[in-house]
């Protein structure tokens, strides 16, 4: 072995040894700094038993603890000003309930369908406006404009067909 190999064991017996004594104290200490978010607490457990060993010579062995905690500090707030300039990140199942609560989707939607039912005729668009929207049975509008309910429940037949070929140019799919 050269004289830079065992430099190296001995730095990284160094590092060893400091995670053994002290990282189970340091994550404790980290944990409560984060609010108890596990896997941050490690990274900067990790990051800052790192630079420890990174600085192994320059850290002097009785006063490696109040170093350690002093390192571990200065990252947790780095990263929680951090945390504070930057937006906050938005799961993809987030992000469909902010689209969802703010209305744009379903705003969307009312217009597409007005489009796609103003392409309608008039007999067609009159029968399930009336039956969908005001919820009256064919009956109810076969009595009030004076046709036959078998007519009606035609014309409400025909009309969805002729609604799903106008959403279905407009590229809605099922």
């Amino acid at each position: 072995m050269t004289c830079v190999d065992d430099i190296e064991v001995a730095h990284d017996q160094m590092a060893r040894a400091m995670y053994d004594q002290h990282a189970a104290v340091l994550l404790s200490y980290v944990r409560r700094l984060v609010g108890g978010d596990r896997q941050l607490a490690e990274d900067i457990v990790q990051e800052t038993l790192l630079r420890a060993w990174r600085h192994g010579v320059d850290v002097d062995v009785p006063t490696v603890r109040p170093w350690l905690f002093t390192t571990a500090r200065h990252l947790v707030i780095d990263v929680l000003r951090a945390r504070r300039v930057r937006p906050q990140e938005l799961a993809t199942d987030d992000f469909d309930q902010v689209v969802t609560a703010d209305g744009i989707d379903q705003a969307l939607d009312a217009i597409l369908i007005a489009d796609a039912l103003a392409s309608l005729n008039d007999a067609h668009r009159a029968v399930l406006i009336e039956c969908y929207y005001r919820g009256r049975t064919a009956a109810e509008v076969a009595a009030e404009q004076g046709l036959p309910p078998g007519t009606v429940r035609s014309r409400i037949h025909y009309a969805l067909r002729a609604l799903r070929l106008a959403l279905q140019e407009r590229g809605v799919s099922r």
